[in-house]
């Protein structure tokens, strides 16, 4: 005969046995509709890229040493996920950063690693992109003639399909090559194709950057009036941008054409303008070097 204890443990053992096959059918339903997770997580990604907008932003305004702060945490986003696209672009930045300092060979260095890091990965329109730099890098410190950095390029842009501002750099490139050869009429029309994409997807300090080269031809042209106009065009986009750095640079630049003109009075004002506006934005040695040029 059976005792308590055994029979209460079969009394209980049936329903529960019982309720399990009532409820798994409910169960693996449940777990069937349940969201189906990522195939790929990017949210480190987003975050690196998002680190390196500020970059560029900060690179575009002239600030480099807050450019070079944010690099070294969008480097580290890059590394931790070891994505190769986004470390090969902290790279370009990081080439950038230091062009723009004047440290040319350690910008051709960064740029290099990017090249090889592009190549190794198959990320050929970086690559591509990489190697626009590099000539742009050649032409100006002379390591390369005018006319073999912009046929460097216009190879690389034929190979770009996607990156419109890859495309438009190598635009602003070939007409640094003109430029250097004094053939300032194909120059503009260079930097007026890398305008038309800045200007399309609303890259305003790049396509104030773009009206500053064409100022730049223009005026060595002896197209002073004309230098202006564009000058002005440059300081329209960068107040949209609110681009401190830029406008800084558009009126010293705009202080040095009326100085070739034998405007004075209009130089003088262009320059006072500039130096109050680096003032603004602590720059001290900037401030300085246009306020020199009024004597």
């Amino acid at each position: 005969m059976m005792n308590r204890k055994k029979a209460a443990l079969h009394v209980w053992e049936k329903p529960f046995v019982l309720l399990f096959f009532i409820l798994a059918p409910l169960l693996g339903a449940a777990c069937s509709s349940a969201p189906k997770r990522p195939a790929e997580i990017f949210h480190t990604r987003q975050l690196g890229e998002n680190q390196l907008d500020l970059v560029n932003r900060a690179v575009d305004q002239g600030d480099y040493e807050r450019a070079l702060g944010l690099l070294g945490e969008a480097r580290r986003l890059a590394v931790s996920t070891d994505d190769p696209g986004l470390l090969i672009r902290t790279k370009l930045a990081e080439g950038g950063v230091l062009y723009n300092q004047g440290e040319m060979e350690q910008a051709e260095a960064a740029w290099s690693a990017a090249l090889m890091e592009a190549e190794s990965s198959g990320e050929m329109e970086l690559a591509a992109q990489t190697r626009i730099y590099l000539a742009r890098n050649a032409l100006l410190t002379k390591k390369a003639p005018p006319d073999e950095a912009a046929a460097q390029v216009t190879k690389e842009i034929a190979s770009i399909k996607k990156d419109t501002l890859a495309i438009a750099l190598g635009w602003n490139v070939i007409g640094l090559a003109e430029k250097e050869k004094s053939d300032y009429a194909a120059a503009e029309t260079y930097f007026k194709k890398a305008l038309a994409i800045h200007d399309k997807a609303n890259y305003l300090e790049q396509a104030a950057y773009d009206w500053y080269l064409i100022a730049s031809a223009r005026s060595m042209s002896g197209q002073f009036a004309a230098a202006i106009e564009a000058l002005n065009a440059a300081i329209q986009y960068d107040r949209r941008a609110e681009n401190t750095w830029g406008l800084a640079s558009d009126w010293r630049a705009m202080g040095d054409v009326y100085r070739k003109a034998g405007k004075t009075a209009e130089a003088r004002a262009a320059y006072v303008r500039a130096a109050d506006i680096y003032r603004s934005i602590n720059r001290a040695r900037e401030a300085e070097d246009a306020e020199k040029r009024l004597q």
